[in-house]
């Protein structure tokens, strides 16, 4: 389902700004009322592994110096307004090094694969495979049974707000290093060559190349088993 540029612009702004660390800490680790700083410790007395916004860290260590002998910090966002999706919600392959944030949204026995980019407000539907590094961006809808080849930018829209995303319907094969840009929708069964520049709509059932990416022919028997798309490779 879309979602509206205000709602997104909205809950960012309002969101509390986090800094999520992870810190390997030694020292007298007992009779430390951890809650009270609302951050979580996994470990012993001597040694441990805290998670904490990086705030209540500093508050903890302030506080507790003389019984830290070390720590190793780990982080990997500064003041995030968006926090990353709860992943094992979704009935999908998503595979390691994706990111993907909150308020995406991804229909059953699709396949994210590794350094995907899903940025907040995007859809992605049933049975559609994003392949590795492709960038989705806000509010950008993909439809049923596609495939977005690697390195594929599909651009989507949170700033300005007027402006709309990228609108792919269902059974569209995009190939690897396209780009498509703000506004554009592309029809059903609709095929993008690799490394095409779209930047007008695509009809249903054409096949459009080049920079930027023309008319080339419809959709015939022959590209449509070029394009063919797996179910094997979406079973979970």
């Amino acid at each position: 389902m879309e979602m509206d540029s205000y709602e997104i612009i909205k809950y960012i702004a309002n969101s509390e700004k986090k800094s999520p660390v992870q810190v390997y800490i030694k020292g007298e680790l007992e009779d430390i009322d951890y809650g009270k700083y609302d951050i979580q410790f996994f470990g012993s007395r001597e040694w441990g592994v805290i998670f904490a916004d990086y705030k209540n860290y500093l508050k903890f260590r302030m506080e507790n110096q003389e019984k830290i002998t070390g720590e190793k910090i780990i982080s990997d966002r500064v003041n995030s307004a968006v926090e990353l999706a709860d992943i094992l919600k979704y009935k999908a392959r998503i595979e390691p090094g994706s990111i993907i944030r909150e308020m995406v949204d991804i229909g059953e026995n699709a396949v994210i694969m590794m350094g995907a980019v899903l940025n907040i407000g995007c859809s992605i539907g049933k049975n559609t495979m994003i392949d590795m590094n492709v960038v989705v961006g806000g509010r950008a809808v993909i439809g049923e049974n596609c495939h977005i080849g690697a390195g594929t930018v599909v651009a989507g829209v949170i700033e300005p707000p007027s402006a709309q995303p990228v609108v792919i319907g269902n059974n569209v094969l995009v190939g690897a290093n396209a780009i498509i840009i703000e506004g554009v929708k592309v029809g059903d069964g609709a095929v993008v060559a690799a490394g095409s520049a779209v930047i007008n709509d695509v009809p249903p059932n054409t096949l459009v190349a080049g920079v930027p990416a023309r008319f080339i022919k419809q959709v015939d028997d022959k590209t449509r088993g070029k394009s063919q798309i797996l179910q094997e490779l979406r079973k979970l």
